[in-house]
């Protein structure tokens, strides 16, 4: 069996970076990607922008050249495309991967759910944290009306859709499917919206809930959905109501795979199930496995983007190849 330098887990931005800095290393690599190349950008909602400017989410010292200063999802698409062809990464798409196993001899077997075995002598981690929303668990959560995940609005026009989350998805798919005739409410277990919601999209979803086009119920939480309907309760007096919902969706958020970390023997604190790291070379309490970008932040996914995440690759890199280890910037409040 084949022999490489380093399996990276994951084709995502962070992952594509990863497999920049080690082809710039001279080292011998393979991404594993469980979908297409980043998939994760792939399944966001059609027509989003994002937050961070263009600059701040290149890769590779490729410029990512847009006509405005905030790519969107197809852009994004496109170019970590480009970046990936650029370099000549050696990924395998369409690999779910189960696990990675430190073997005696100090090499790794990473194993996929079809039967795949790769050996490496170092594993990098950078699944991001997309494909595990954060649950409810409540009545009626898995009802086919019910989605964690916001795609596009027309098939919900003259619908009503309850929307439950206070943050960037939720605001941005009200604004949405309030502009395609769908009859939106929100339901967010706080006072208001996030502090975290994109400043651009604050005063046009604060304007529609004035003029009662988006409705919302604030401090509030869902006790249970069926079938055309959902119940809510205020937590402050509580009241119990049920809206009307043809259609639900979850937007409270998204977790690293806890439960493959744990597989690949990755010590998660209990509580905030940020995993054990050295938070310089980003190894993690294995000996050669390592977590690049999001996959590190535990439920703090709101301090991990793509724009500092990248930087976690070069110093990966650096540790691999027995350089000096670059320092990773601290992300500032965005606001």
């Amino acid at each position: 069996m084949h022999i490489y330098d380093a399996i990276i887990i994951g084709g995502g931005p962070c992952g594509l970076a990863m497999g920049v800095e080690l082809a710039k290393s001279g080292l011998d690599y393979l991404i594993l990607e469980k979908g297409n190349l980043t998939e994760s950008i792939r399944r966001y909602p059609r027509r989003m922008k994002f937050f961070s400017t263009a600059e701040n989410i290149e890769i590779g010292g490729i410029p990512f050249a847009i006509s405005d200063v905030k790519a969107n999802r197809n852009e994004a698409l496109q170019y970590y495309r480009k970046v990936a062809g650029y370099y000549h990464l050696n990924f395998k798409l369409f690999v779910d991967v189960d696990r990675s196993e430190k073997q005696a001899d100090g090499t790794f077997l990473t194993y996929s759910n079809d039967g795949q075995v790769f050996q490496s002598k170092n594993v990098i981690l950078a699944t991001g944290y997309f494909d595990v929303p954060r649950m409810l668990n409540v009545p009626g959560e898995n009802l086919p009306h019910v989605s964690h995940y916001y795609d596009e609005p027309f098939k919900y026009s003259y619908t009503n859709v309850v929307l439950v989350g206070g943050s960037n998805s939720s605001v941005e798919a009200a604004l949405e499917l309030y502009r395609h005739d769908a009859k939106v409410t929100i339901v967010h277990k706080e006072a208001d919206f996030r502090t975290k919601v994109k400043y651009w999209l604050v005063p046009d979803v604060k304007n529609r809930v004035r003029e009662g086009k988006i409705h919302t119920r604030f401090n509030s939480v869902t006790r249970a959905i069926e079938p055309g309907r959902m119940l809510i309760e205020n937590v402050e007096t509580g009241d119990q109501e049920w809206l009307p919902a043809d259609f639900v969706f979850l937007l409270v958020g998204y977790l690293p795979d806890e439960h493959l970390l744990a597989r690949c023997g990755v010590t998660l604190d209990p509580l905030t199930k940020v995993p054990e790291y050295d938070s310089e070379t980003f190894e993690t309490n294995v000996p050669g496995l390592y977590l690049c970008g999001t996959v590190l932040a535990g439920v703090f996914t709101e301090k991990v983007f793509i724009e500092n995440g990248r930087e976690h690759a070069a110093a990966i890199a650096d540790h691999l190849a027995g350089r000096e280890v670059r320092k990773v910037n601290e992300l500032i409040d965005r606001i």
